[in-house]
């Protein structure tokens, strides 16, 4: 009788956990139909010109160098002005 009861309590785990396993892919799916249909709806801006959008990051150029510093000054436990940056390019 016992045997029957170990059996018992393994079928009942392992339906346990693929029946969990089928309703999360399931509930993922339906979470990314909505999201898939929210990304579509917005209207995509586009730069009508490659002008602007370069002089925008230059504007900021000088701010994200002092941030890249900044973050590396932190990360080496120096002071920041005892750092020098030769180049600086977006890769």
């Amino acid at each position: 009788m016992s045997e029957i009861s170990n059996a018992f309590v393994v079928v009942m785990g392992i339906g346990t956990v693929f029946i969990g396993l089928i309703c999360i892919i399931i509930i993922c799916k339906i979470i990314g139909l909505f999201c898939i249909a929210g990304a579509k709806k917005k209207p995509e801006d586009k730069p009508s010109n490659a002008n602007a959008v370069s002089s925008s990051s230059n504007e900021n150029r000088q701010e994200i160098l002092a941030a890249v510093t900044a973050a590396c000054a932190e990360d080496m436990g120096k002071d920041i002005s005892a750092l020098r940056v030769v180049s600086f390019k977006k890769i």
